[in-house]
């Protein structure tokens, strides 16, 4: 068991970390895993949860805007990312699903954009290649051509 005031120094802590820039729960739970002991680290951050400092959901959705209004990546790119920061496969397959055509256009329109920028110095194969292999789809992938052509 823990006092209050053990409580509170967590949550302070944990508070900080989180208000600095959005985390996850994993990356919550990753950073003071060793610091802060278990039973008490699991009540910070349900209590976080509660009060809606931490919220897996909401992050995909703000990280999907961040990547679609500043990047050039496939599904398959965001998937990887949103994995890495240890937000679960389910939920960011229900969050692709929901969105999926809005994300669909993104996609065609982001090889469009690579397409664009590669054309000066790559042939039209290698960069359809380089898509593939970037994991977009071949669907994505021929239609971006085909608006391009």
């Amino acid at each position: 068991m823990y006092t209050v005031e053990e409580f509170d120094e967590a949550k302070t802590k944990v508070l900080k970390y989180i208000l600095y820039k959005k985390r996850t729960e994993n990356e919550v739970i990753t950073k003071f895993g060793r610091m802060i002991q278990e039973e008490l680290l699991k009540d910070v951050i349900d209590y976080l949860k509660d009060a809606g400092y931490i919220n897996d959901n909401e992050y995909i959705e703000k990280t999907v805007n961040q990547f679609c209004n500043l990047k050039n990546l496939s599904l398959r790119e965001i998937r990887y990312k949103l994995l890495y920061k240890g937000i679960s496969k389910d939920k960011i397959e229900e969050y692709i699903s929901e969105n999926y055509e809005e994300l669909e256009d993104y996609e065609k329109k982001s090889a469009k954009n690579i397409i664009y920028k590669k054309s000066t110095s790559m042939e039209l194969e290698e960069i359809k290649q380089y898509l593939l292999k970037k994991g977009y789809s071949s669907e994505s992938v021929k239609n971006a051509m085909e608006e391009i052509e």
